[in-house]
């Protein structure tokens, strides 16, 4: 069971920023899909800026990819739609606050497992929280937790309606080790004519000058199986007897991998204005 739990403030001098407000991606957290921003805080010192993690727009849930389909709208339009069921959870395991974790966020956890499935600490964990055994807990920062409470179930109907827009982040599929023509999509040489090249990679850099390949040259290797997140994406269908939610578009992972779904981060409208 992965816990979700990053909590980041430093300060970093004016003169190695050369813009007030500049995106870093992480590889180094336990979930990358959560950016970090540099922005001049209000009461920061005259010569440093303090680092601190986004918000999300708002509380998201977990689902399980089912597997596309096409829908049907009223005007006849077709659709590809990605069908996300939702197994027992979605359960608020614990709330974080300013006072005792130092930021805001809400933990959930998703698809109900046998005791036997997760250590003690693990049980001893959700069972504070008075909740069931779940395989899977993220967490959701947010602005304010005012209205959350431990063992609170979240209902995908209560949280989103047909028509909005959501971020969906998953695991990619993998796909094993590729050469660059999958990989990077690079052309092959002639496979006719007396060539010799056909789908080797060729030269990856000169002898003498520099002597060595410069890092982040493309090259064959491991493809596949990272998380990835597709936004705004729309709802087309929420079916409350099957369970099941209806999203314009393809998402990442195959059927059976754990979705994130969130709304979606619209600037103007549930994020101010920079």
């Amino acid at each position: 069971m992965a816990i979700l739990s990053v909590s980041i403030s430093a300060t970093i001098p004016n003169s190695h920023i050369s813009r007030s407000n500049v995106s870093l991606k992480t590889s180094f957290l336990s979930n990358p899909l959560v950016n970090l921003r540099f922005f001049a805080a209000p009461n920061s010192k005259k010569n440093g800026m303090v680092v601190r993690m986004n918000y999300e727009a708002g509380v998201g849930v977990m689902g399980t990819k089912l597997g596309m389909m096409s829908f049907f709208e009223p005007d006849g339009k077709v659709v590809p739609v990605t069908v996300v069921g939702f197994k027992e959870g979605n359960i608020v395991t614990q709330v974080k606050t300013e006072a005792t974790d130092g930021y805001n966020a809400v933990q959930v956890g998703y698809r109900r497992v046998r005791d036997r499935k997760l250590t003690k600490p693990e049980m001893g964990h959700l069972q504070k929280a008075g909740a069931i055994p779940m395989r899977h807990l993220q967490e959701f920062r947010l602005v304010s937790v005012d209205g959350f409470e431990a063992n609170q179930r979240l209902v995908f109907d209560d949280l989103f309606k047909e028509g909005d827009l959501v971020d969906v982040a998953g695991t990619t599929i993998g796909k094993g080790f590729q050469g660059g023509i999958k990989r990077h999509h690079f052309k092959r040489g002639l496979m006719t004519h007396g060539s010799k090249s056909h789908r080797a990679l060729g030269s990856i850099g000169a002898g003498t000058t520099p002597g060595h390949v410069y890092k982040g040259k493309k090259m064959p290797g491991r493809m596949g199986g990272t998380k990835r997140k597709i936004r705004k994406l729309k709802i087309v269908k929420v079916d409350n007897d099957l369970n099941v939610v209806m999203i314009k578009g393809a998402v990442p992972g195959k059927p059976g991998n754990l979705l994130r779904i969130t709304p979606a981060k619209i600037v103007g409208k549930n994020i101010p204005k920079n």
